[in-house]
């Protein structure tokens, strides 16, 4: 076999899922070179495996049948005029790791992205978002196998097709296998610091006129006291999207619940919190068996050792059930639920 892929059989997903969830694949292929992807998916026989990253945005409520991870980690600088520089990562790249490199060549665009767990694959599907800024933003081309033509393709953004936390690659997750993504980062960006809580840590340390380390330092404070850690306590980050709805709902909603966090997405449309709606539900801190709410942010659904894939689902659905009834708004996952249906 050549040594630019592995093929594992079964493979234990466990270790693999920051929610540490027991689960297991049947068959795991990781591939170190992208020129080996055609090969590698021979190997599963044919089938469409399920494509991993970090296993930070998924939940395993079942096991699963192939799995692919792209082990591919490389970085480089693909153009610099000075003030414009379009970096180039390798879809197995960890994402946090990427974007201190990019800081660290004082290259601003990613810092209110710092933390985010996953890899460099997973950004664009997700469309990640933080802190005032999309990764969508900060895009040029993703380079992305396409399983229907068996070809390598580039996707400028505007194919991307990006969206609050969707792309055309969330939207055909059999089709696409990201390998590649780049981005158009400055040497002298104005900082996005209009996000609730940023002016405040960077006044707080002293700092009027931030540097993008400094941007990144404070996001990465604010995310820590935010969030837990998945290496203490499994979890996926937010479980759910903050739901958009029509102005005429989000207006009647407002009248109805005092102090109900509104924002604009445009004339029609108002995004709402979804942890504000959690946490007046009573979420915040609750635990059946070793499934629960994190204490501190209604938005995170932790294990607290041995919970099952199932037993988290179950508690999502409650969840999102009961700020349908008292709310009459619905709730979406983030994570890809493998192995069920939401």
């Amino acid at each position: 076999m050549p040594a630019s892929f592995r093929l594992l059989q079964p493979a234990d997903l466990r270790p693999r899922n920051t929610f540490g969830v027991a689960a297991s694949a049947r068959r795991l292929v990781e591939v170190d070179d992208i020129a080996a992807l055609p090969q590698a998916l021979q190997s599963l026989g044919g089938t469409r495996p399920l494509v991993m990253g970090g296993g930070s945005n998924l939940l395993f409520a079942g096991d699963a049948d192939d799995v692919l991870a792209i082990a591919d980690t490389r970085r480089s600088v693909v153009s610099d005029d000075g003030e414009r520089v379009v970096v180039r990562a390798a879809a197995g790249a960890d994402w946090h790791g990427f974007v201190l490199w990019t800081l660290a060549q004082d290259l601003g665009g990613l810092e209110n992205l710092a933390l985010i767990p996953g890899t460099v694959g997973a950004a664009p599907i997700q469309n990640i978002g933080a802190y005032g800024v999309e990764v969508g933003e900060r895009v040029v081309a993703v380079e992305a196998f396409d399983q229907d033509t068996g070809r390598v393709v580039r996707l400028d953004a505007a194919a991307c097709g990006f969206a609050y936390r969707d792309s055309v690659f969330k939207r055909a997750p059999e089709r696409w296998i990201v390998t590649a993504v780049e981005f158009e980062l400055q040497r002298f960006a104005a900082p996005v610091l209009d996000y609730a809580g940023l002016r405040g840590t960077l006044a707080a340390r002293g700092i009027d006129d931030p540097r993008p380390l400094d941007v990144a330092e404070a996001v990465i404070d604010i995310r820590r006291s935010k969030l837990p850690d998945p290496a203490v306590i499994g979890n996926a980050g937010s479980f759910f999207k903050n739901p958009i709805v029509p102005a005429a709902q989000a207006a009647a909603l407002v009248a109805a619940h005092a102090g109900i966090p509104v924002f604009a997405v445009d004339a029609g449309l108002r995004k709402l919190s979804a942890a504000w709606l959690i946490d007046r539900c009573g979420w915040k801190g609750h635990r059946d068996g070793d499934a629960g709410v994190a204490a501190g942010h209604a938005l995170v659904l932790v294990n607290h050792g041995d919970a099952r894939g199932d037993e988290l689902l179950g508690l999502a659905r409650r969840i999102a059930a009961s700020v349908q009834m008292r709310f009459g708004v619905g709730l979406e996952p983030e994570p890809r639920i493998v192995g069920a249906r939401w």
